[in-house]
């Protein structure tokens, strides 16, 4: 991904959420921690569709597309949460990005979980720029190159924007 295409997906993000504060009449209120714990669902409805951790099942992993649009859900809350830090250095999370590798799809999981909570514990922009990172390492694994995230976030974006207007 690259700053141009960042900037842009802070951009439309931008322009949910004021749809939503204004739809929702939200704007004096401090949503920081219930766009935390949101990611932290939209993470384990993300794990739940690739069944990574079902040791006992056979049934298969989700189809790709569903996937990926539980994993776009996410990067709506982790823009979303990058707004409400005024997060504003896109360069610096693209630079700063570094891919990391883990054992597992479930241990990804783990590290996704341990940086929200981190950063839920003690906000600052450098625990946002380690979820960020985290959260685009999970997708890789799971496939995803930056077109198929940013497509995909369109898509969903279009459909949140929606859920706005019919009162979702």
């Amino acid at each position: 991904m690259n700053v141009e295409q960042l900037t842009r997906l802070f951009k439309e993000q931008r322009m949910l959420d004021d749809r939503i504060l204004e739809n929702h009449n939200l704007k004096t209120k401090d949503l920081l921690k219930d766009k935390l714990l949101a990611f932290y669902v939209e993470v384990g409805e993300l794990a739940n569709e690739t069944r990574c951790f079902k040791f006992w099942s056979v049934k298969p992993a989700s189809e790709e597309e569903v996937i990926l649009e539980e994993y776009v859900d996410g990067v709506h809350f982790l823009l979303s949460i990058g707004l409400d830090l005024e997060f504003n250095h896109v360069e610096q999370l693209i630079q700063q990005f570094k891919q990391i590798s883990r054992g597992s799809l479930t241990e990804h999981f783990h590290a996704v979980i341990e940086k929200i909570n981190r950063l839920s514990e003690e906000i600052t922009q450098d625990h946002y720029q380690e979820l960020y990172n985290e959260y685009l390492s999970l997708g890789i694994v799971l496939g995803f190159s930056s077109n198929d995230m940013i497509d995909a976030y369109f898509k969903k974006n279009q459909i949140n924007h929606e859920r706005q207007q019919s009162s979702y």
